[in-house]
């Protein structure tokens, strides 16, 4: 139950760490935010991060085996790393409709998955 915890938890602070990141590169086709500055532009951000702290941190705590979880601190990474490549490809294809997935990206991710694959590996 604490790795399906775990991994959720790290799905949604991807998410609001993927708005943080380049959900403000949007906003400029937003009315409310056509004119923002910079600091503006920031303090939004960090708004957004303060979410993906608050998913972020109790996932990496439950799932630590340091803490009665299941992962190993390299196998968390390696996990939160390919959430974030996932939520950030389909961000970018939702969102950003000039960008494009090819077949170098595909190997890409296969490679991640690997990785996956052997951190896991006894």
């Amino acid at each position: 139950m604490k790795s399906y915890l775990t991994i959720g938890l790290l799905i949604l602070s991807n998410i609001f760490m993927t708005l943080a990141w380049y959900g403000h590169l949007k906003f400029k086709e937003l009315k409310w935010f056509e004119n923002a500055g910079l600091i503006t532009i920031v303090l939004i951000s960090w708004g957004l991060a303060f979410f993906e702290y608050c998913f972020q941190v109790p996932a990496n705590k439950i799932g630590f085996e340091g803490n009665g979880g299941p992962f190993s601190l390299l196998q968390l990474k390696v996990i939160q790393e390919v959430i974030t490549l996932i939520i950030f490809v389909t961000f970018s294809l939702l969102f950003f409709k000039n960008e494009t997935f090819r077949w170098n990206h595909a190997i890409g991710l296969v490679f991640l998955i690997l990785a996956v694959y052997f951190m896991f590996k006894k």
